[in-house]
């Protein structure tokens, strides 16, 4: 049996370089027991038991063959050794940081964008706002909801983006922050053969006496229009039907040629009905974005908050001009 050469292997008999590498972990828990001079205190301040806290030290002095901290009844402190460990250990953790944010950074990048919309602003803004998201090499998931299950969903971090409807002077939801997007209301609106169609409006009586389509009691259109009828004091007929979605709506007020109201975004492009004025009344709201309360947006997130607000803005644009064309005509024919 040939014996070992110590020039080649060391006294110990192991080979230099087949040391194992100090854990991250292992060398921020050092660095923090000498920062705040206690294990306890560490074990605090990264959230760990202090029996773990004190594997680690002792793993990381059983690797350097030496101990690296002085253990007394009032704490501890670094020895020569330790010292010397913690003054390279320390920019490590610090490139280690940025290291744990990139690669943080990159897992959210290529994960999809959640992206929670009402039933009224899917169809009106987030449909046409998020096409072609795949040109820009962005993933969506979009999944509708009625307003307040989409504020919920952004505040429990089950979405990274949020468009609901609703008065835009309300609180956040809790857990959230919102902006408008752009101004809406909910208007009246009847097939072409109905008789409110040939006179583009009805009087307050009439209105509040005619049974109409209407959305679900838990939608934003619905609670619109009950808010504002409430704080007038003034009852109306009860609903000819209640309908989950605009596009159910729309279909059961074209079958039963009846009045429904809706979101004027999704009725004012539309040859199949005429939206009506109703005396005295309107129903104003809005389109709201509704983020995190905290932290900061993904270059992903960004891009799709970006893609609603120019869409908002274009829709917004486009209905000020038709607005002013409908004026200019009208002017006309009295004149």
């Amino acid at each position: 049996m040939s014996r070992r050469d110590p020039g080649r292997h060391g006294h110990n008999g192991r080979v230099p370089g087949a040391l194992r590498t100090p854990e991250i972990a292992e060398l921020r828990v050092l660095c923090a027991a000498a920062d705040l001079g206690s294990l306890g205190r560490a074990a605090q301040r990264l959230r760990l038991s202090q029996p773990a806290v004190s594997r680690r030290i002792a793993g990381l002095e059983a690797l350097a063959g030496t101990p690296l901290l002085d253990r007394t009844p009032r704490g501890v402190a670094l020895t020569a050794a330790g010292r010397r460990l913690y003054e390279e250990a320390r920019p490590l953790l610090e490139h280690a940081a940025i290291v744990e944010q990139t690669v943080a950074e990159l897992a959210r990048a290529t994960q999809p964008v959640r992206v929670a919309a009402s039933h009224s602003a899917a169809e009106a803004l987030v449909g046409a706002a998020l096409s072609g998201v795949s040109g820009e090499q962005l993933s969506v998931e979009l999944v509708v909801l009625n307003s307040e299950r989409v504020r919920m969903r952004v505040a429990v971090g089950k979405a990274d983006v949020g468009v609901a409807a609703g008065d835009p002077d309300s609180a956040p939801y809790p857990g959230t922050r919102q902006e408008t997007l752009c101004e809406d209301e909910v208007v009246v609106a009847v097939p072409l053969r109905h008789p409110w169609a040939r006179v583009g409006s009805v009087d307050l009586r009439e209105f509040l006496a005619t049974p109409m389509v209407l959305r679900d009691p838990r939608s934003a259109a619905r609670a619109t229009v009950d808010a504002l009828l409430a704080a007038r004091h003034l009852d109306s007929a009860p609903p000819l039907a209640e309908l989950s979605t605009p596009h159910a709506a729309r279909r059961e007020a074209l079958e039963r040629g009846a009045p429904l109201m809706l979101s004027r975004w999704l009725l004012e492009d539309r040859r199949d009905f005429e939206i009506v004025a109703v005396e005295g009344l309107r129903f104003r709201r809005a389109y709201i974005l509704v983020l995190p309360a905290r932290g900061t947006p993904s270059p992903a997130v960004e891009a799709v908050v970006e893609r609603l607000r120019a869409r908002a803005a274009g829709c917004a644009d486009a209905a000020s001009a038709s607005a002013a064309a409908g004026a200019s005509s009208g002017n006309g024919a009295r004149r």
